[in-house]
């Protein structure tokens, strides 16, 4: 069975500026790209994302199909390789089976990629991450970035962590495990 992190994407990794799928509002979050290859080392990477300006109509499924296209070439330059974009695209009202906190995404990596949740995490900057680990036992990690400040005091399940960025949280994923980073391990021990 193989170790995955889930990654919430807006806020997460890039900046949340609002329902967008165009290349020119992409900016990564300081450390993000960093954070994934050394995380990429130990674990599969998935994002899942819910992403209702699909169904709200500020852009169509194909829009963000062509938009995540270009976001995976964008990190495959970078040396990181995203296993799947798994994303809901309804609006809470739908009462869909797949907009998180709904673990319906993770359920069906284990399916796919043999995923041991056991010993995998989610991260994400928004309440939902947290619960939607919660409900399969795997361990979270809240994000201060994108809305994390703004609703921490909305969580209402306690993450097993809660770091200040992407990067910070990879650090103490592999502090926590005696997890070695290959080629980034003397520049990641200086930071533990």
């Amino acid at each position: 069975m193989y170790k995955a992190v889930f990654l919430d994407r807006d806020g997460t990794i890039n900046e949340d500026v609002g329902d967008f799928c165009s290349p020119n509002k992409l900016i990564f979050i300081p450390g993000a790209i960093e954070a994934l290859r050394i995380l990429q080392e130990k674990f599969l990477l998935f994002i899942i994302t819910n992403q209702s300006g699909i169904s709200k109509g500020v852009f169509t499924e194909k829009e963000f199909i062509r938009f995540n296209k270009y976001f995976n070439k964008l990190l495959k330059k970078e040396g990181v390789v995203i296993k799947k974009i798994y994303y809901c695209s309804h609006i809470k009202e739908e009462k869909c089976i797949c907009r998180k906190p709904s673990s319906y995404f993770l359920k069906q990596a284990v399916q796919n990629y043999n995923i041991d949740l056991r010993n995998s995490y989610v991260i994400g900057d928004h309440p939902h991450d947290i619960e939607m680990g919660y409900n399969v036992g795997v361990s979270s990690i809240y994000l201060l970035t994108g809305h994390g400040k703004k609703h921490r005091q909305d969580l209402i399940i306690k993450p097993d962590f809660i770091a200040t960025d992407l990067y910070k949280a990879s650090i103490w994923i592999f502090a926590k495990n005696k997890l070695k980073v290959g080629k980034y391990c003397n520049f990641f021990e200086n930071m533990i």
